[in-house]
């Protein structure tokens, strides 16, 4: 059709369409009532149960061996800052790791060079107040990872798109990409789901893994559940609590159970059952004037706690101990940590004069 006959079109007759009066209508109630519920952004489906796992819980805070950290920030708007990082003793950790970080409004840097030449770089940019871009990648003499990540955040929903080690090289697709979605459908309640896609090889069949999520809120209290569906290798339930006790303290506890095809007599999937395992741990941090103490117990019999002291105001330091009474073993950690702040920036810092930008972690 050409433009002379579209423009001959009178507006009106779409206008004044009955079917697209109701669906107008019917759009326009829907947003009305979207809004008096409402609903605010649960965050995303990966930190689902963010409050125990990255909070209450010490996997992000653990390690064993010697550790001291010597930081140097530039400024403070926007951040720019400079680390060294010692260690010995700590499996997997390289002895010395030099660090530089960079954040303003829109944009987040920051890159990581260990002593045997592993490099870690990561970036983050935001297009607008609701759309960010992640990027991650990982150069090691072993093996390399690159990952790019998008989330946006609406006012009550966030969709996530990431895609790891991607390539079309190989006359195919392979890699993994990850798509979820998290919606808050009350103030209290959200729902989710998430599905996984990855191909290791071109001559290794696709796998695909679709997962569901609940995350509910309470006045003091977060509970979340998340199920995992593998198809043939079986499911996975995983459960979590947390709760506020005192404005200083909370506690966490979380529990997964693996349901996998148990085997036959004829070595078959068939007739077999199913086998069960799970396992639960619970923690609690307590939160004092100038530290801070995480404790953690599993059902495998591991004991884990971590103090973080501030002895001086440019001085933190960290006791970390482990104890797995099934494997008679005992792992123990020290480290401290020196933030080198020049006289400028620590005036700065105590008038208020210069504000941190809202940096796109």
């Amino acid at each position: 059709m050409s433009d002379k006959k579209l423009a001959s079109i009178p507006t009106g007759l779409v206008n004044d369409n009955a079917l697209v009066s109701a669906v107008r209508n019917t759009y326009m109630s829907f947003l009305e009532r979207r809004d008096a519920l409402g609903l605010s952004n649960p965050g995303t489906f990966e930190n689902i149960n963010r409050e125990v796992s990255k909070d209450v819980f010490l996997t992000n805070f653990m390690f064993t061996g010697l550790r001291a950290e010597w930081n140097k920030p530039i400024s403070n708007s926007p951040i720019f800052q400079l680390s060294h990082q010692l260690s010995m003793g700590a499996p997997g950790m390289s002895p010395y790791t030099f660090s530089a970080l960079y954040g303003s409004s829109k944009v987040f840097l920051q890159g990581t060079m260990e002593n045997d030449g592993s490099l870690v770089a990561r970036s983050n940019y935001r297009w607008s107040d609701s759309l960010i871009t992640k990027t991650n990648a990982q150069i090691q003499s072993s093996q390399s990872m690159l990952s790019i990540e998008n989330d946006y955040s609406g006012r009550d929903f966030t969709a996530s798109l990431k895609a790891m080690n991607p390539s079309i090289l190989e006359g195919g697709v392979k890699g993994i990409f990850i798509a979820s979605y998290l919606q808050s459908v009350t103030s209290r309640l959200a729902l989710g789901i998430e599905g996984v896609w990855q191909r290791v090889a071109m001559n290794s069949a696709p796998e695909a893994i679709l997962s569901y999520g609940a995350r509910y809120k309470g006045s003091d209290w977060i509970a979340s559940l998340q199920m995992q569906s593998e198809g043939p290798q079986g499911s996975v339930v995983s459960s979590s609590y947390w709760r506020k006790l005192t404005d200083k303290v909370s506690v966490g506890t979380d529990l997964n159970l693996q349901f996998a095809p148990g085997l036959s007599g004829q070595g078959g999937l068939m007739g077999g059952g199913l086998q069960k395992e799970g396992s639960a741990s619970a923690g609690a941090k307590y939160e004092f004037r100038a530290s801070t103490f995480r404790a953690q117990v599993d059902s495998k019999g591991r004991l884990s706690c971590l103090l973080e002291k501030t002895i001086l105001p440019a001085v933190r330091v960290t006791f970390a101990g482990e104890m797995d009474h099934l494997k008679q073993q005992v792992k123990v950690g020290v480290g401290v940590s020196v933030e080198a702040m020049s006289e400028d920036l620590m005036e700065q810092a105590e008038k208020g004069g210069v504000q941190a930008p809202a940096v796109p972690f």
